[in-house]
């Protein structure tokens, strides 16, 4: 069973950064590729960015010009950098994998989540 551990979570002031953290844990499994979704009390999840096992990245507006996404394939790790946190940053964050077994079969799993505070 492949699970997956978000950290980096934790209170910010406006204006500063965070780098999130999600690895991926399992036996006979391959990385296809990330996904970052943010999620507010009462609002329904919404994706955030897209992190490619190559390397490749998308972002939604909301968070576009003040993100990094990397991967890191050998410690099956992806991060996302969110710069210049604003108060509407403060969902809760979840990681969203989608990986390959050997035999073919793909499939997707999602993290725990992780909570971002962003107050002066």
């Amino acid at each position: 069973q492949v699970q997956l551990v978000e950290s980096g979570g934790g209170s910010v002031q406006p204006g500063g950064s965070l780098r999130l953290s999600c690895t991926a844990s399992g036996s006979m499994f391959s990385i296809n590729v990330m996904y970052w979704y943010r999620q507010a009390p009462g609002k329904e999840r919404e994706w955030a960015a897209t992190i490619e096992k190559d390397g490749t990245t998308r972002y939604a507006d909301s968070v576009k010009g003040r993100s990094t996404g990397s991967i890191d394939m050998a410690a099956n790790t992806a991060y996302l950098e969110i710069n210049s946190l604003k108060p509407e940053d403060t969902p809760v964050y979840y990681c969203k994998l989608k990986y390959r077994r050997p035999w073919g079969t793909t499939l997707e799993v999602w993290g725990q989540g992780t909570q971002v505070t962003v107050s002066s």
